[in-house]
């Protein structure tokens, strides 16, 4: 039988949340801490940038427009980001609001951004620009107390020994003749690199896996390769199947969990693990300049507040440009965002999702405040009527900064909350739900 969503008040916080949103397998791991960790910062910023930003058509570029590896080879040396600044970038995160940055250390195309001994189609060896971006940034994330995670992709178009080939670059001229074996050893050669040369990490975000679905990955070494170098280091893996063992988080891509509404095929959410929702701040991951479908600060709030309110965090993507800098479209929009958590930050950080599941006016999150527990509720639809269970009738409604209660209507079987129209917000009105005053 379900749980109730109200429980008395004097109960923890876990227990005023959801069920299912309960971190059953965190508090059984061996890394519960770091789990709790991430689930508390709930935003994070994806910095997708590569040499494929040299042709402004995104991170697919290569497999999009059949570009065979020789031709593709040329951009490297070409590539010489005199803007990129890892010190502005960790700033302008923080400054968002965000409290981990992910950045590609390999995308699909095989270039590795970082400083590899195994291959010299990297940022080191194959550009005039010979230094390592990875190194700046996890030295500037340390600094400014910001968690870095690390994105690797195990698909590579580039690489010999990445064959047989998978659903993706077929037409890109290599000739097929690899060693499998040899491959993933060079993947976990890597990995092993990440997690040993740029200190201690939030942990590494696996993409690729979806391009042969069949093949032997050996995810196992994998993780376990990466928990014993990084033991406070988590894993995750965008693969769209159910959460393995030795993942930690579960990735939901441009959708919220349980949506699937973007067509990207994403798992059904898996009970007990932290989960993850990353979004494009407009609809390309790498640096597109044919792109111009940003999102609006009230979209990238209320995505916010979205994926809070489902019990996940927002990995938010910009794709940085060929010199290495932010465009003025995120900068502005990574402001907007940062103004509004300076305010509202107190119902989205910490929380999990609260006792109302998403509702047509929006969602509700919850956390402990004073050792009691308090829900947030979002009103993202400013025209909706703002409805609630019934067992919540124990709870005070009142407007977020304020102390005087809102009115509610009792008479139906969903209490009905009167929010007046003048304190309803285009963005989203938050509600705070709390204890009533007991009497002395």
């Amino acid at each position: 039988m379900r749980r109730p969503f109200f429980l008395p008040i004097l109960l923890s916080l876990t227990l005023f949340c959801a069920p299912d949103a309960l971190p059953l397998r965190a508090a059984e791991s061996p890394n519960a801490d770091a789990r709790r960790r991430f689930e508390d910062a709930k935003f994070g910023l994806f910095l997708h940038w590569g040499v494929y930003a040299l042709l402004g058509k995104g991170e697919w570029v290569m497999e999009r427009d059949k570009l065979p590896v020789a031709e593709y080879e040329k951009l490297p040396p070409r590539f010489n980001p005199a803007e990129f600044d890892a010190e502005a970038l960790v700033k302008a995160a923080k400054a968002a609001g965000a409290r981990y940055v992910t950045f590609t250390a390999k995308h699909h195309d095989g270039f590795c951004m970082f400083d590899s001994r195994l291959t010299r189609y990297d940022v080191m060896d194959a550009t005039p620009y010979a230094r390592d971006p990875l190194k700046a940034l996890a030295d500037a994330c340390r600094k400014h107390e910001l968690t870095l995670f690390v994105y690797y992709s195990l698909l590579d178009w580039h690489h010999p020994d990445y064959d047989p080939r998978g659903e993706t670059g077929r037409a890109l001229g290599r000739e097929g003749k690899g060693n499998w074996k040899q491959y993933i050893a060079y993947c976990q050669g890597q990995l092993r690199e990440l997690c040993t040369q740029y200190g201690p990490i939030g942990g590494v975000w696996l993409d690729g896996t979806w391009d042969r679905p069949d093949a032997d990955w050996d995810l196992e070494a994998t993780y376990r390769l990466i928990h014993t170098l990084q033991p406070g280091g988590l894993v995750g893996n965008n693969h769209h199947r159910r959460p393995l063992p030795g993942e930690d988080f579960q990735v939901f891509e441009q959708d919220f969990p349980g949506e699937n509404k973007a067509g990207y095929r994403n798992a059904a959410v898996e009970p007990g693990l932290p989960l993850e929702t990353c979004l494009t701040m407009n609809g390309s991951w790498g640096y597109n300049t044919a792109d111009k479908r940003w999102k609006t600060r009230e979209q990238l709030i209320r995505s916010l507040v979205a994926a809070a309110g489902r019990g996940a965090n927002l990995l938010l993507n910009v794709g940085l440009r060929p010199d290495g800098a932010l465009g003025p479209e995120p900068i502005e929009r990574l402001q907007a965002v940062g103004e509004w958590l300076q305010t509202h930050g107190e119902s989205v950080y910490g929380t999990r999702r609260g006792p109302v599941p998403p509702q047509p006016w929006g969602v509700s999150t919850a956390r402990a405040a004073d050792g009691m527990p308090v829900a947030f509720l979002h009103v993202l639809d400013p025209g909706a009527p703002v409805q609630v269970p019934q067992s919540l009738v124990a709870f005070t409604p009142r407007l977020f900064g304020r102390t005087e209660p809102l009115s509610v209507d009792q008479s139906k079987r969903r209490l009905v909350i009167d929010l007046p129209e003048k304190d309803r917000s285009g963005i989203d009105t938050v509600i705070v739900l709390g204890p009533k005053v007991l009497p002395r």
